[in-house]
């Protein structure tokens, strides 16, 4: 399985992010890809899409994203693999990392089955769209603004579980 990371950072908190999880994953560092400067005919490059954003204002994803997800979602990804990532902080209790979602719906359209959910605790909000009743994401969430000491052993195993998926 070949696996190419995603993201879209404006402080770089992301963009560290997506480095630990390639080291997680295995991934080389050819195969992290800013959306700010790839186009996004590379998803098909990988069999496994690990796609990662922040959450700004009211819960939107990372702006970058926005014409990187206008050029991918024609695209047929019917034939691979995604898993996603945000950060955010939960003290913004009514929208903590709404971006996943925001990805998730937006690349749905291009039919890659999502791999990756992922619980949501111990973080603290209200209120996610990323986030189920029983308390799962639709992937990795983290808060490196108030649990920054829980990022490492998240990751870690959450990386873990994804391989998992990607190869069943």
């Amino acid at each position: 399985m070949k696996y190419g990371i995603f993201y879209g950072s404006q402080t770089g908190t992301t963009a560290d992010v997506a480095k630990k999880i390639a080291a997680a994953l295995g991934v080389a560092e050819s195969d992290i890809h800013n959306v700010a400067d790839t186009a996004p005919d590379k998803l098909g490059d990988y069999d496994v899409i690990v796609l990662g954003t922040s959450t700004w204002g009211n819960g939107e994803i990372e702006d970058d994203w926005y014409d990187f997800l206008d050029g991918a979602q024609p695209l047929d990804l019917s034939y691979k693999k995604m898993a996603l990532f945000g950060c955010g902080d939960e003290t913004m209790t009514d929208t903590f990392c709404n971006g996943v979602h925001d990805l998730y719906k937006r690349m749905k359209r291009t039919g890659a089955k999502l791999i990756g959910k992922y619980t949501a605790v111990p973080f603290k909000f209200d209120r996610s769209e990323s986030v189920d009743s029983l308390h799962f994401a639709l992937g990795l969430l983290l808060d490196e603004v108030n649990h920054a000491d829980l990022t490492d052993a998240r990751i870690s195993d959450w990386a873990a579980h994804v391989r998992k998926e990607a190869e069943a």
